[in-house]
């Protein structure tokens, strides 16, 4: 689970986001969007999700980064662009910038212009000195860099949190052989890495036993009946969180308890008693699974930090014909 770097507003019309939401309901499993997770309240819940004790992700990354992030700053060197996906409050990235040597600019990437800019606004007055240009884009799709880079001596990405893992196969090679474009010969991508681990830890993770991650997922069915005009009945679904072992993956689902009729955009969708709609799935790597899928897209894993229990990774990675 990760805060998606798109959000249900990006489509141009109502029309669009209904047929969107349509076909999705007509495939096989019945899938929801994740972006319909992050409304007002949904961002609250994810926040609250982030502090249970039973979702180490948020709080296992950020101790990594509290711990190695001086090394980091020491392999990327000085004069880098310093580009981030996904930015949100740029929390981690602090660590990044109390040890990096002169950084050329801080490039944060978030598609939530409000906290986008309030964030800016808190690390202009804290780091005073650095050159700080802000992209309002959602990072899955083409966005355009500020020209002000171009004179860095290098370009580091920087992709905190387990995001990568929410893509298709297909989708995060396609996004990788994007970020290799855009870091050219000489640059890294300093990427986040959730690995795979006891199934019972991610299950608590991802099904805590007070119930948020449930509320969490049930908020995707409010924020389209607000949005939409659709008629979901929230009370007739339950939460799921399963462990898909041939996929290596979470899976966040809605089951329904009755058999129903859901309307949206003047059509009825049947959905089954016992019927899985799918809202996200969630990747798990081990390192070695993960470098070779990298290599895939011309890339290799140069550093590698981890916390204690191996429970997520931060790694380095450079175009491959840097290693040879």
């Amino acid at each position: 689970m990760a805060k998606h770097p798109g959000t249900a507003s990006a489509p141009s019309s109502i029309d669009t986001l209904i047929d969107a939401v349509l076909a999705d309901l007509e495939k096989t499993p019945k899938e929801i969007s994740s972006v319909w997770f992050y409304d007002e309240l949904g961002s609250l819940l994810f926040d609250s999700i982030c502090e249970l004790p039973e979702y180490y992700i948020t709080r296992t990354e950020l101790q990594i980064m509290r711990t190695h992030a001086a090394d980091m700053a020491r392999i990327i060197g000085g004069g880098a662009a310093l580009i981030e996906l996904g930015s949100g409050t740029s929390l981690k990235t602090r660590q990044l910038l109390d040890h990096l040597q002169t950084p050329h600019t801080y490039v944060p990437v978030d598609v939530s212009r409000r906290q986008l800019l309030d964030a800016c606004r808190h690390l202009a007055h804290d780091y005073p000195r650095l050159r700080i240009t802000p992209v309002c884009a959602d990072f899955s799709r083409d966005f355009k860099l500020p020209s002000d880079i171009l004179s860095a001596r290098k370009r580091i990405i920087y992709f905190p949190g387990s995001t990568f893992g929410n893509f298709t196969h297909a989708q995060a090679r396609h996004l990788l052989a994007r970020l290799l474009a855009i870091i050219r010969a000489n640059g890294s991508i300093l990427i986040g890495i959730d690995l795979c681990k006891d199934i019972g830890i991610l299950k608590q993770a991802y099904d805590d036993p007070v119930g948020v991650t449930a509320k969490f997922n049930i908020n995707a069915l409010r924020h389209i009946n607000r949005e939409l005009g659709a008629d979901f009945e929230l009370k007739n679904f339950d939460h799921a969180a399963l462990w898909i072992d041939d996929q290596s993956r979470m899976e966040m689902h809605l089951v329904s308890k009755r058999d129903q009729i859901v309307h949206l955009g003047g059509r009825g969708v049947r959905i089954a008693y016992g019927e899985h709609l799918r809202t996200e799935y969630c990747h798990k790597y081990t390192q070695d699974s993960f470098e070779q899928f990298a290599l895939e897209t011309g890339l290799v894993i140069t550093h590698a930090w981890h916390d204690p229990a191996h429970l997520f990774a931060v790694l380095m990675l450079e175009p491959r014909r840097l290693r040879g």
